[in-house]
């Protein structure tokens, strides 16, 4: 009878001691996220609460393991278990706790400088972003390590392991050279300010805003909700747009070919008008010009502002729509029109009789050249 209570009680209690113990916690993380709702940081705990648990009960379960004396002939293999469960865990946990931690620091700051500075509120976001990636990838390397210093083979191979250490730096440090050129590109743009997560960037042609920095690609959402992925050692040796560097406001422009007859100061009047009804204008600057002619038309510019990338596009169709449709309907004769009228005859030279009308570019033309343009029809007779 002992020997089926003794299990039942030990695993029993340790499972019943972690439910309580994790409800109980989490009940204390809901009650101070709701007395300070002001930072996010007892919510984001809540997070790592299933990690919590596990690590609960695997360490009761490894300490007391033995007296339960459960499977007593596979008890090396139970205790290696649990004891990887243990560790697997306990970096789980880590790395939420630290998230958790990461996530509510860079939230406070933000909120602080979002209206002073959000550029500087973006380059604090990838710094961010990369930080946490290191060090979920360092816990990961350390965790490994933890479960494979676990088994005897694995301790007995690592000072042979540990002597060969440089000769295997050398050549993977050979054979991996690309990604170690992008993973020091990822620290480059981290902490070089080159370019944010959500900067308005141009590649390779392409318009889109930064979405992902790792620490060694770069992903990039087009216009039409496309995604480039990118090497992040592209933007340390190839150049780039980032209309976002410095301050986002921009300048953008609308070009129209016109009737010379166009009435330019009716248009800068409904240019403003215009731009009065766009939301997207931030008011700061407006221009209507002629930029280039040509025998039939002219080249006509206006020059439009906007606080960033998104509201100049809107600006900049808004104004190019308005702008023919109010020509079109007031103003139709000032739109490119093609020239019908008859070509004037060229005034005969001295000596030649004068031309009754314009000759016929048929009229000479042989037969022999109808023929060759025309194989298969018979010549014309004269």
């Amino acid at each position: 009878m002992e020997t089926i209570l003794r299990p039942l009680i030990v695993v029993g209690g340790s499972v019943l001691l972690t439910v309580v113990i994790g409800w109980a916690t989490d009940l204390l993380l809901r009650k101070a996220d709701g007395r300070h709702p002001e930072t996010p940081l007892w919510g984001l705990l809540r997070r790592a609460r299933v990690p919590y648990q596990i690590v609960l009960c695997s360490g009761l379960l490894r300490g007391s393991y033995v007296e339960a004396g459960v499977f007593p002939e596979h008890r090396t293999g139970v205790g290696r278990t649990l004891t990887l469960l243990l560790i697997g865990s306990v970096a789980w946990l880590v790395v939420r706790i630290a998230a958790a931690v990461v996530e509510t620091s860079y939230s406070r700051y933000a909120h602080a400088h979002a209206e002073r500075d959000p550029a500087r509120v973006r380059r604090v976001r990838t710094q961010v972003s990369l930080i946490m990636r290191v060090v979920t990838a360092v816990v990961g390397v350390v965790a490994v390590s933890s479960m494979l210093l676990t088994f005897p083979a694995m301790r007995a191979a690592g000072a042979s392991l540990l002597a060969s250490a440089g000769i295997i730096g050398i050549v993977a440090g050979v054979a991996a050279q690309s990604t170690l050129g992008n993973l020091f590109a990822g620290f480059q743009i981290a902490f070089g300010d080159m370019v944010r997560m959500g900067d308005t960037v141009v590649v390779d042609g392409e318009w889109g805003t930064v979405e992902e920095i790792t620490l060694t690609y770069l992903s990039v959402r087009t216009w039409d909700e496309r995604r480039i992925t990118m090497p992040v050692s592209y933007f340390t040796s190839k150049p780039f747009e980032n209309w976002s560097r410095g301050t986002p406001q921009m300048t953008g422009t609308v070009f129209w070919h016109l009737d010379h007859s166009a009435p330019m100061d009716l248009m800068r009047e409904r240019l403003r008008d215009i731009l009065r009804e766009c939301p997207a204008w931030d008011g700061r600057n407006y221009n209507l010009t002629v930029t280039d002619t040509t025998p039939t038309t002219m080249e006509v510019r206006a020059l439009v502002t906007a606080k960033d990338a998104d509201d100049i596009w809107t600006v900049r169709v808004t104004v190019r729509e308005g702008m023919l449709r109010w020509l079109a309907d007031e103003h139709p004769y000032a739109l490119p029109r093609v020239n019908t009228a008859d070509a004037a005859l060229r005034p005969p030279r001295a000596g030649l009789p004068h031309a009754r009308h314009a000759p016929d570019p048929a009229a000479g033309r042989s037969s022999d050249g109808d023929a060759r343009r025309f194989p298969g029809r018979p010549a014309k007779s004269l």
